[in-house]
């Protein structure tokens, strides 16, 4: 497999590794993390399987999540990257963007870099079209998807809950 290893000014994105793990659940635990992600804390078992997907995103699709970490410190901010995740809401088969950082980053700039870094990767592989899907009172997380080129394109309901459908289409 490729080295997927991206650079910014304050950041290293890096496929996902067995080392993460603690970093990772210890960010997936947390109630601020979660409040729009399914609504309740990961267990250190759920967070297992999610980095396990992780990993396997990148062998089996050609893409996935990075661990994404502060070049300056190697400090764990989150998880930035691509899914397809076959949710069955119309758009399977299109890198599904998403991300999910420490709640110590926020406010700094960082998910802004490192999700433009993720965009900038998924764009010169010869994708057109990402999507991703956030919850209606996720303001973050809709000003940044709109700032990195994301637009609304329907409103939905999964796992009963409601989601905001976005796309962003390169060029």
């Amino acid at each position: 497999m490729p080295d997927n290893t991206i650079e910014t000014e304050r950041l290293i994105l890096r496929p996902h590794r067995a080392e993460d793990f603690d970093d990772l659940a210890a960010m997936w635990a947390e109630p601020e993390v979660t409040r729009f992600i399914g609504g309740r804390p990961s267990t250190a078992e759920e967070s297992w399987a999610r980095l396990l997907r992780y990993g396997g995103l990148w062998g089996l699709l050609g893409f996935g999540y990075w661990a994404v970490r502060e070049r300056a410190t190697g400090r764990f901010v989150g998880d930035v990257g691509f899914a397809d995740f076959h949710r069955g809401l119309g758009f399977d088969g299109v890198p599904e963007a998403g991300w999910v950082l420490a709640p110590w980053s926020h406010g700094r700039g960082l998910a802004g870099e490192a999700v433009r870094a993720a965009l900038g990767w998924v764009d010169a592989q010869g994708w057109t079209r990402s999507v991703c899907i956030i919850d209606p009172d996720n303001t973050p997380s809709l000003r940044l998807g709109g700032a990195c080129g994301y637009r609304e394109v329907n409103r939905m309901t999964y796992k009963d809950h409601p989601v905001i459908l976005m796309e962003r289409l390169k060029g």
